[in-house]
């Protein structure tokens, strides 16, 4: 959905929350659009509204690279024009996309998640099973962050958002609204002037250049340049493989310790020992269920809350 504003120059890219779909947001997105004297583009996630195909946190990266190439191509908005704005989940693929364009002009974190896991427990580090690593993404991004949390919200603690603005290589003043909880920013009055003080703020500030030749369209991380946002990005990643050899080792191990000339009834027992090994050995199997919004998003089915009212202007 496009939301035209004439006389706008900058474009909002709006990633809402894992509960809400466009018919929900149409109001909101025409206020927001009014308001901030902005183009709008909002889209529904795969599975979403009458979007076809499966959720899942591939797909929603997929989505949101493909509305942006619509944006660029169809409709002529440029990088440097474009603010990506996520909610909640939606700051997943925000962070996605927002870490792989360079001159991206700036990003809106709105109730922002660190990560999927990290909603239900307190992990300290990232587990290659882990969805949306929001943490290890935001120091990849090189525009202003502006990141908006409740100090009350109950669904996505306020420490999400301030910690993903402590990473934020190029922080704007953040809103941390007094009382607010998960679903309700918009109804206070300093939500909506915030934001029209940091689009206006961003309007005056002149856009990122890139260096590198290649700045159309989004790039893979792996050709940032930033070594130690990269890195953080490695040791989280890599986590998965480190687990593959302690596999291995237990099978040569078996294999090394059976004794020659065994009895046929120990070889029967042996695979009765092997087994629950089955399910082990096939690391791919729980990434599916992961990976899917009813796997994880089980905790994001309280993330986030119906939206049955729209954002007060002032």
């Amino acid at each position: 959905m496009y939301v035209r504003q004439a006389g706008a120059r900058l474009t909002l890219l709006y990633s809402h929350g894992n509960a809400a779909d466009l018919g929900q947001m149409f109001e909101l997105f025409v206020e927001l659009s009014a308001h901030l004297n902005v183009n709008l583009m909002g889209y529904d996630y795969s599975g979403y509204g009458q979007s076809s195909g499966k959720p899942s946190e591939q797909n929603t990266y997929a989505d949101i690279e493909t509305v942006y190439r619509c944006l660029v191509e169809t409709y002529g908005a440029s990088e440097e024009n474009i603010i990506l704005y996520g909610q909640s989940v939606g700051s997943g693929p925000t962070l996605d996309l927002a870490s792989r364009l360079p001159r991206l002009r700036a990003a809106v974190l709105h109730s922002p998640i660190l990560s999927g896991l990290r909603v239900m427990y307190p992990v300290k580090h990232t587990y290659w099973f882990d969805i949306y690593k929001n943490i290890d993404k935001i120091p990849l991004v090189r525009c202003p962050v502006l990141v908006i949390h409740g100090t009350a919200d109950e669904v996505v603690d306020c420490s999400h958002g301030r910690a993903l603005w402590e990473l934020a290589k190029v922080k704007y003043e953040p809103l941390w609204v007094k009382g607010g909880n998960h679903c309700n920013l918009e109804l206070y009055p300093e939500y909506i002037k915030h934001l029209k003080k940091f689009v206006g703020a961003i309007e005056k500030s002149p856009p990122l250049y890139d260096e590198s030749p290649q700045s159309s369209g989004p790039s893979d991380n792996n050709t940032q340049t930033d070594p130690e946002g990269t890195e953080d990005s490695k040791k989280s990643t890599d986590c998965r493989e480190k687990t593959r050899p302690s596999i291995d080792h237990r099978q040569s191990t078996d294999s090394r310790e059976k004794p020659r000339g065994s009895t046929d009834r120990r070889d029967k027992n042996r695979k009765s020992v092997d087994q629950p090994r089955a399910s082990v050995d096939q690391p791919d199997r729980p990434r599916k269920s992961v990976d899917r919004f009813g796997g994880v998003m089980k905790s994001v089915r309280y993330i986030d809350c119906f939206r049955v009212t729209t954002a007060s202007g002032s």
